[in-house]
């Protein structure tokens, strides 16, 4: 009798064994959760003090129109945090693999943009349909940009930058109601970046993007916007 309770005993041993090892194995087979890349931004505009320009206006500067900020081809709508190792190949756009923008570069840009100038004034979008003012002959002018280069540059290993290159172009109408070509620039705002990772890059492009939109203040209103 105390024979067949050990067989019985260890024959439940046994099941209990395989059957941890089922629910083991079952485990180790369920595919491994895909890492979350870190998303980074621009970071919080700073309204409460207007951008540092040169000699304030006497006159307020008419309203601005701002165009959406454009892309080279190939890179829209992409959230991709892009570097160079320029000290390797200058030529080559890479990619972090487990960081990303939380917006496409174009939008970000757009909006920081957007916030700073209007500190200044007035800036509407093309999809505002707004008569003139009556009382103010001046022509509103339509501020165009195109990024150039929104990356880390890496210039050795240990070292890097936040690049940003924008060219803008600046248009206003003639009597005649056609455009015409004010001026056109290429500003273009770099920053060392305290680390050389991701997190150091995102800081760095804050800055020069800030750096950037007060050199563009800054020609808009010696251009009389």
């Amino acid at each position: 009798m105390a024979q067949a309770m050990n067989v019985s005993t260890s024959l439940l041993r046994a099941a209990g064994l395989s059957a941890a090892a089922l629910v083991l194995a079952a485990c180790s087979a369920l595919p491994t959760p895909p890492v979350q890349p870190t998303r980074y931004d621009l970071g919080v505009t700073d309204t409460t003090v207007p951008a540092a320009t040169a000699a304030a206006p006497s006159v307020a500067p008419p309203p601005l129109v701002l165009a959406e900020v454009q892309t080279p081809a190939g890179s829209d709508n992409s959230t991709a945090m892009l570097y160079r190792l320029s000290y390797a190949d200058n030529q080559e756009q890479r990619a972090y693999q487990h960081a990303r923008w939380t917006l496409p570069p174009a939008q970000m840009l757009e909006q920081r943009l957007r916030t700073r100038l209007a500190l200044e004034r007035p800036v509407l979008s093309e999809k505002d349909n707004l008569s003139p003012n009556p009382n103010d002959s001046r022509a509103l002018g339509l501020l165009r940009l195109e990024i150039v280069e929104f990356s880390q540059v890496f210039d050795s290993a240990s070292s890097s930058q936040g690049v940003v290159r924008v060219r803008a172009s600046l248009i206003g109408q003639d009597r005649r109601g056609g455009n015409v070509l004010l001026g056109q620039k290429l500003f273009s705002a770099q920053t060392p970046a305290a680390t050389g990772d991701a997190a150091g890059g995102a800081r760095a492009m804050a800055v020069s993007v800030d750096r950037l939109t007060i050199d563009l203040s800054n020609w808009l209103q010696s251009q009389g916007r």
